[in-house]
């Protein structure tokens, strides 16, 4: 045998077992890795798959830091954010950032699209709760009149960069639509930083980024009322996303009937209807419309939020009534009970 032929032949031979156990090392899927944190009034959590540890770090920590940057802006509570000057302004007026902008914007036009049950100017009927007490006070019905009088999301006006209160002690909330809005921002820092497999969980809003390193993520529907130890069903799916509101998120109880967070704008009275929890369904990206959306399915009622989400393109949503009874829209083919 020629000796320089089998050097050359042993050579290449060494070449190719180094790529095979290159690639094998590159295939093995590497250990999830999840980061915690608390934003907007609720535990957020992010999980990435496929990524070494350092990297997914990275990225989370990035999300993270995106979530906080939008609170810092968003927030109603934190002196010198832009909602917070907006309300302490009286009626003059503050200027704000391209993204509170962009978000007053969406909730006035979802305002409009639910002919004002959605209405980001409910803080004045907000301020009457606090579901973080012990012992809650129940609001007269002078104190939710009063409110009631301060709400109306019409009296917003945006010239250019600065927005205005048109009534003497109103406020924006953007809770309704806020977290959706964070979500959708936090799922394109994770892309930007090489995420292809990933679950953000920020509350009641979940985000799927591709899917489970080769199967679909399993996302469950948590019974009203079970604190998170039962599902009325499992929506199996892939890039994207899920809001969830319910009367049983944040409540107190007091006097045989049950005051929850979702208010109606018209009476400032927590919403009557027979809905006990929503969870509107549709692709990445559009957590902040899910958001808005099965908050205004909740005020709706069961009946009308399933005709409205029938006629939105590429929404679905399930709807759990006070009975206990699931309805899904047609197209949510993918939830199992």
């Amino acid at each position: 045998m020629d000796i320089k032929n089998a050097k050359t032949k042993i050579i290449i031979a060494l070449f190719a077992l180094c790529a095979l156990v290159l690639t094998s090392c590159s295939t093995k899927s590497a250990e999830p890795y999840t980061g915690q944190s608390f934003f907007f009034d609720t535990v957020c959590s992010i999980t990435v798959y496929g990524m070494d540890e350092a990297d997914a770090k990275a990225a989370v920590d990035a999300a993270f830091d995106e979530c906080g940057k939008l609170e810092g802006i968003l927030s109603k509570t934190i002196e010198g954010s832009d909602i917070y000057n907006i309300n302490h302004s009286g009626t003059e007026g503050a200027e704000v950032s391209d993204q509170t902008l962009e978000l007053i914007r969406a909730a006035i036009a979802y305002g409009d699209e639910s002919s004002g049950s959605f209405d980001c100017t409910i803080g004045p009927a907000e301020a009457l709760y606090d579901f973080h007490e012990e012992e809650h006070q129940i609001p007269t019905e002078e104190q939710l009149a009063d409110a009631v009088e301060k709400v109306d999301y019409k009296q917003i006006s945006i010239d250019g960069s600065k927005v205005t209160l048109g009534i003497p002690g109103a406020e924006i909330d953007l809770g309704g639509i806020g977290k959706g809005y964070a979500a959708d921002i936090a799922a394109d820092c994770l892309a930007e930083h090489g995420v292809t497999s990933g679950l953000i969980s920020l509350g009641g809003n979940i985000v799927t980024i591709g899917d489970k390193q080769g199967s679909d993520f399993k996302i469950g529907i948590e019974k009203p009322f079970s604190h998170q130890s039962e599902l009325v069903g499992v929506v199996t799916t892939s890039d994207s996303t899920l809001v969830t509101s319910g009367i049983y998120e944040r409540y107190f109880e007091a006097d045989g009937k049950i005051y929850h967070h979702i208010l109606d704008p018209s009476t400032g009275l927590p919403a009557d209807t027979d809905i006990a929890g929503v969870t509107v369904v549709s692709s990445l990206g559009h957590s902040m419309d899910c958001d808005a959306m099965s908050t205004i399915c909740l005020l709706l009622g069961k009946e009308k939020a399933l005709e409205y989400i029938e006629g939105k393109d590429g929404y679905e949503a399930i709807v759990v009534d006070r009975d206990g009874n699931v309805t899904k829209t047609s197209g949510m083919t993918n939830f199992a009970e």
